[in-house]
C-alpha cells in the first residue's frame, strides 16, 4: 500500500503531502483545488507517460515522491533489486519502498526506484503489482475486450490461471513448431539450391584433396626449381672451396694441416695446445658442410623441368580453390563443416515429415487445453455474472443483470475465447455490452461491483478511484461508499470524490484547499477529523460548510457509516 505521497509543482499544487495509510482514504475539495492531480501524480509514479503540461505554471519542474509498504522479499522488492534499488526493512517482514519521478517543463523526466535512478518502464512494471487505477472517463477494464477477459481470469483465481498457463505453454510449443515448419517449407527451393551448390564445392575440394599449408610449400618448391642452375653453381663453388679432388688446396685440407702443425709444435710450448681443439672442431664442421652441400646438389640433380611442370600444375589446381574460397584453410574448413550442413539440407523431406507429425500432436494437445480453458472460463463467467448482479442490487440497481459471455474467438496466446461483459439494466432488456449500453453512473457502479467481487479471489494491494461516483447520488451514492469500505477490508482504497455519501465511509478523510492566490501549499492538504470533517461533509452536501441542517445531515451520514 502507499503510505504517503508528496507533490511539488504539479498543476495547481505548489507543494502538498498526502498521508494515506491502510483502509479507505477519501480525498475531497473544491472544484479546481487539484484533487485530480493526486491521480496524475500517482500515474507519474507508476510509469505513465509524462506530460510537460502538468508542470505548474512558472515552475521549472514538477516532482512526485511516494512511500510504499511492501513485502520485504515479495515480487515488488525483487523487481526493485533487479533495477539496482533496494527497500528499507521496517519489521514484520515489511519494508518501505521509495519511488520518485521528476518532470521538467521541457518534457524530460527522470525516475528513481528504491533510491536509484531507473527507467520509467521499471515503474510501469511495479504498477502491475502495486495498484489498480480507475479514472473518471476511462474505465478501460470494462471497455477493452482483453481487459474484460483478464477480469474474468482474475475472478477465476489460481485454478483458472493454472489452466490458462497450461494452454499458453501448449500454444507456445505449437506455434514454435508451426513457425519452423512454415519456414522450412517456404525455404525448400532455396535450401535445395544451397545443397546443390554445397555438394559441388565439396566435390571440387575432394577432387583436389589439398593438404594444410600445401600452397605455401609448393610456392617455395617452384621458386627453387625455377632457379636451379644458379643454386647448383653456388652450391658447387662452396663445395669445391671446402673440399675437392684436384690438387688445389681446399679448406678441409688446410684446417687438417694447421691442426697437425700445432700439435707437433705444442710439445715445445704447451701454450699452443689450446688451439688444437678449436682447429679440430672447425675441421669437423667443415666436413659436415661438405656432406650437406653434397646432399643439396644431389637433390637438385633429381629435380628438373618435369618436376617444375608438375609443381606448377598442382599450384594451378590449388589456385582454382583459392579463387573460390579465399584461403586453403577456408576450403578445408568447408570440407569439414559442409558435410554436416549437407546432411541437414538433404534431410529436409524427413524433417518436414517429422515436424508435421509433431505439429499434429501438439495441435491435439492445444485443442484439449483450449477446451479446458473455455470450460473453466464459462463456469467462472456464470459465477462472476451472478456475484456482480447481487452486488448491483446493493448499489441501487435492483433490476440490473450482468452477463459475462464466453464465445469462440480468434486463437491467441490468451486462448480461443472472446469474453464480453454485458448489462441488462432492467427486466426484459436485452443484455448489451457495458461500454455501449450503460450510462456513466451505471458504468461506475458496474466497475466497482466487479472489483469488489474479484477482490475476494484476487486481491489488489491498492485501488485508486477518480470520481467513481460520477453520475450518481442519493441511495446509490451511499451504497458506493459502503462498497468502497468493504473493498478496503482487503485492499487499500483511495477515492477522489465529490459526494459526502461516499466520503462518510472513509477511515481517512483528506481535503485539498486552495489558498487565496489559487495555489495549493503544504498546509492546504490535511486530514479531517471531528468538527472539521463535519463541516467539509456539509459543504459537499449543500455548498455551505456552516449550515446547521447540512451539518446535522453530515453527522447522520457519519453515524450511518460507523454503524
Amino acid at each position: 500500500m502507499i503510505e504517503e505521497m508528496r507533490l511539488r509543482g504539479l498543476g495547481v499544487i505548489a507543494e502538498a503531502t498526502l498521508p494515506m495509510g491502510p483502509g479507505f482514504t477519501a480525498i475531497t475539495g473544491e472544484t479546481g483545488a487539484g484533487k485530480t492531480m493526486v491521480v496524475t501524480g500517482l500515474g507519474l509514479l507508476l510509469g505513465q507517460r509524462a506530460d510537460s503540461g502538468a508542470v505548474r505554471a512558472g515552475s521549472a519542474q514538477a516532482s512526485v515522491d511516494g512511500v510504499w509498504i511492501v513485502d520485504e522479499n515479495g515480487p515488488v522488492a525483487e523487481r526493485v533489486r533487479e533495477a539496482g534499488g533496494d527497500v528499507e526493512p521496517i519489521g514484520g517482514g515489511r519494508s518501505e519502498l521509495y519511488l520518485g519521478r521528476v518532470l521538467s517543463s521541457e518534457g524530460r523526466s527522470r525516475a528513481s526506484v528504491g533510491g536509484r535512478p531507473a527507467p520509467a518502464a521499471v515503474l510501469a512494471d511495479l504498477a502491475e503489482q502495486l495498484i489498480v487505477v480507475h479514472g473518471q472517463s476511462d474505465q478501460l477494464r470494462l471497455k477493452s475486450a482483453a481487459a474484460q477477459r483478464d477480469a474474468l481470469d482474475r475472478f477465476g483465481g489460481t485454478g483458472l490461471v493454472a489452466v490458462r498457463d497450461r494452454y499458453r505453454a501448449a500454444f507456445d510449443a505449437w506455434r514454435a513448431v508451426d513457425a519452423e515448419l512454415s519456414q522450412l517449407s517456404a525455404d525448400r527451393d532455396a535450401r535445395r539450391r544451397e545443397a546443390d551448390e554445397l555438394r559441388a564445392r565439396i566435390a571440387d575440394i575432394e577432387e583436389v584433396a589439398p593438404q594444410p599449408g600445401e600452397d605455401l610449400a609448393l610456392a617455395e618448391r617452384a621458386e627453387k626449381l625455377a632457379n636451379v642452375e644458379g643454386l647448383r653453381a653456388a652450391a658447387a663453388t662452396a663445395h669445391d672451396a671446402l673440399s675437392n679432388d684436384d690438387e688445389l688446396p681446399d679448406a678441409v685440407s688446410l684446417l687438417a694441416e694447421a691442426r697437425r702443425a700445432i700439435e707437433r709444435a705444442s710439445t715445445s710450448d704447451p701454450a699452443l695446445a689450446e688451439f688444437v681443439e678449436p682447429l679440430a672442431d672447425l675441421g669437423y664442421r667443415a666436413a659436415d658442410l661438405v656432406t650437406g652441400l653434397s646432399a643439396y646438389l644431389a637433390d637438385l640433380d633429381e629435380g628438373g623441368p618435369q618436376e617444375l611442370a608438375a609443381v606448377e600444375e598442382r599450384r594451378a589446381a590449388l589456385g582454382a580453390l583459392l579463387r573460390v574460397h579465399g584461403t586453403l584453410d577456408d576450403a578445408l574448413a568447408l570440407l569439414e563443416t559442409g558435410s554436416a550442413r549437407l546432411v541437414e539440407l538433404d534431410d529436409d523431406g524427413d524433417r518436414i515429415e517429422r515436424l508435421t507429425a509433431q505439429r499434429d500432436q501438439l495441435s491435439d494437445e492445444l485443442d484439449a487445453a483450449a477446451e479446458a480453458l473455455t470450460a473453466a472460463r464459462t463456469l467462472a463467467a456464470e459465477e462472476l455474472g451472478a456475484a456482480v448482479t447481487a452486488e448491483l442490487r446493493e448499489l441501487a440497481l435492483p433490476d440490473a443483470r450482468l452477463v459475462v459471455r464466453v464465445e469462440p474467438g480468434t486463437p491467441t496466446a490468451a486462448g480461443r475465447d472472446d469474453v464480453t461483459i454485458l448489462l441488462a439494466p432492467h427486466p426484459g432488456a436485452e443484455p448489451r455490452p457495458v461500454a455501449r449500453g450503460a450510462s456513466g453512473g451505471e458504468l461506475s457502479r458496474v466497475m466497482l461491483a466487479i472489483e469488489v467481487v474479484i477482490a475476494g479471489t484476487d486481491p489488489v494491494p491498492t485501488f485508486v478511484f477518480d470520481e467513481v461516483d460520477a453520475g450518481i447520488g442519493g441511495a446509490a451514492a451511499i451504497e458506493v461508499g459502503r462498497r468502497l469500505a468493504r473493498l478496503a477490508e482487503t485492499s487499500q482504497v483511495i477515492a477522489v470524490t465529490h459526494l459526502a455519501q461516499v466520503a462518510a465511509f472513509a477511515s481517512n478523510h483528506l481535503t485539498v484547499v486552495k489558498s487565496n492566490d489559487g495555489s495549493v501549499t503544504a498546509s492546504s492538504v490535511r486530514r479531517l477529523e471531528g468538527a472539521e470533517r463535519e463541516a467539509e461533509m456539509a459543504r459537499l452536501l449543500s455548498g455551505l460548510p456552516d449550515s446547521d441542517a447540512a451539518i446535522e445531515h453530515a453527522r447522520e451520514l457519519l453515524g450511518l457509516a460507523r454503524s
